[in-house]
């Protein structure tokens, strides 16, 4: 590996995320102890506030959940070329597409049917309003990312006017549908256990986190073992030798945003059918503007996308106890630390991997390269 080369695949996605993480934390201790504040304090009560407790930890899986979906969501859509920045959009018409099959259903099927139904509504509705811009690029030129940043405003909007004047409840001054029917809700992490007789306490976790992982091993069988995902990650790296090769690029970036979509959609099964039970406003809450930040720090891998969701959910959890805890610590100090981690793992990445790739590469030289072994020169008995 010369001065210059590019990073192992195993040290872009494992190595230079951490190193990125450690300088972030680093950088944001010392704006701690700038501000007056411990920084040993408000780490180990950022960390106990996101795993030191049976109900931190639900809460912390609560939050990553949902930053899977939309990390993958990220993640595939860049696989095939493209900078999808509408997740948080695309979440919000799955989470209408989820809530309206189940105040359509609720009453007239049971949970086993109505459920799967659930999901594949959120899905469909994030594959269709993602799958616009796609066909807006792939045939009219529009860049993707301008025409996902105002399809994330349309959304938004069709949701307020669908709920104000058509989905409220009669009466009711708040801004929210009626209440789904029993069938309608995705038991809670706590209730799965119960039936298994184990004692957890009561959280907004809930069994979409299966579904989530679930995703991400999809994703990561369709991206790497299929001819499908092979296709949409050449046109995805050079577009013009897919299209010399025989893929059709057009049709794989309506492919690749019609998937990223239906991932983003499914925030609606862990928002709506798990936690709230109603249609309500801003309930994706900026999950999929998280998701891109997700994605940059997974290096767009499934695995990656896991742990670094993971992360950003004990910020979440975590920085909520801290800013109650910790006096004169705001929620703003919480925000700032995840701004320094952004900027680490995305805009400053690979200002630093020179220098990983450089330490890499002299413990590579101190211990020797490693040989490789031909079958048929391997030593037999």
């Amino acid at each position: 590996m010369s001065a210059n080369a590019p990073l192992p695949r195993w040290a872009d996605v494992v190595v230079l995320p951490l190193v990125n993480l450690a300088i972030a934390l680093l950088v944001a201790t010392l704006v701690v102890a700038m501000i007056g504040q411990s920084p040993g304090q408000v780490m180990t009560m950022l960390v106990r506030g996101a795993f030191g407790s049976e109900r931190g930890l639900s809460y912390t899986l609560y939050y990553t959940t949902s930053f899977i979906f939309t990390g993958l969501s990220v993640a595939l859509a860049s696989h095939g070329g493209l900078f999808n920045i509408g997740a948080e959009g695309q979440a919000t018409l799955g989470g209408l597409g989820t809530g309206l099959v189940a105040l359509w259903l609720s009453s007239k099927l049971p949970a086993p049917l109505l459920l799967p139904l659930m999901l594949v509504g959120g899905a469909l509705f994030g594959m269709v309003w993602a799958a616009v811009p796609g066909y807006l690029q792939a045939y009219r030129g529009s860049h993707v990312v301008i025409t996902t940043i105002m399809f994330n405003f349309l959304a938004s909007t069709l949701l307020v006017y669908l709920l104000v004047n058509r989905l409220k409840a009669p009466g009711n001054m708040s801004v929210e549908s009626v209440p789904f029917g029993p069938a309608a809700h995705l038991p809670g992490m706590h209730e799965a256990l119960a039936w298994a007789g184990i004692a957890w306490p009561s959280s907004p976790l809930n069994l979409s986190l299966f579904l989530a992982l679930f995703a991400a091993v999809g994703v990561y069988a369709f991206l790497w073992h299929s001819r499908a995902g092979y296709r949409l990650r050449a046109v995805g790296s050079s577009e013009g030798a897919a299209a010399y090769a025989g893929i059709r690029p057009r049709r794989q970036i309506i492919l690749a945003m019609g998937l990223s979509g239906a991932l983003a959609g499914m925030v609606g099964m862990n928002e709506i059918a798990g936690v709230n039970g109603k249609l309500l406003l801003d309930f994706v809450g900026g999950a999929g503007f998280t998701g891109i930040a997700v994605a940059v720090m997974g290096r767009n891998h499934p695995l990656g996308i896991v742990l670094a969701s993971l992360l950003f959910g004990a910020l979440f959890q975590g920085g909520a106890e801290v800013g109650f805890e910790v006096p004169g610590f705001s929620r703003d100090m919480v925000v700032t630390l995840q701004g320094f981690i952004v900027l680490f793992s995305g805009a400053m990445a690979y200002v630093i991997a020179p220098a990983v790739a450089a330490l890499i590469q002299r413990a590579g030289r101190a211990h020797g390269p490693l040989a490789v072994v031909h079958p048929s020169e391997a030593p037999h008995g």
